[in-house]
């Protein structure tokens, strides 16, 4: 008789198939986020530093700032980054032309023809005329 063997279950990796990411933050978006918030702290200590009285109103305005670009940068690129992103790929403009053959091997070879075809020439005159 035909003993079944004993099925075990076979421990699965829980990580796998899901998005990279660091704690809540999509690993895609660290690069795109740092970049907003580094802009968005030189928009506002750089250029509108002198109009802010004090440090709190120049790190609360960055920190919104912030917080408005990094969501926005989320909402156009998050699950589906590709929808949104793949609009600013240039396509190739294809046009009709006809490009004149160039040998890379020989780049003098237009005037060898036409020396060997003078010769020729010369050699049909003479047998013509004589």
């Amino acid at each position: 008789m035909s003993q079944e063997p004993e099925k075990e279950f076979r421990p699965v990796n829980q990580i796998l198939g899901t998005q990279p990411s660091l704690g809540p933050i999509p690993a895609d978006q660290v690069l795109p986020w740092t970049i907003i918030a580094l802009t968005s702290y030189f928009i506002i200590n750089g250029v509108f530093g002198g109009f802010f009285t004090d440090e709190f109103q120049k790190w609360l305005w960055t920190l919104l700032i912030a917080g408005w670009g990094m969501a926005t940068w989320w909402i156009l690129t998050g699950g589906r980054s590709w929808r949104f992103l793949s609009k600013f790929i240039g396509v190739p403009t294809w046009t009709r032309g006809f490009a004149r053959y160039q040998s890379l091997l020989e780049v003098n070879h237009e005037t060898k023809n036409r020396k060997k075809k003078r010769r020729d020439r010369r050699k049909r005159n003479k047998i013509n005329t004589v």
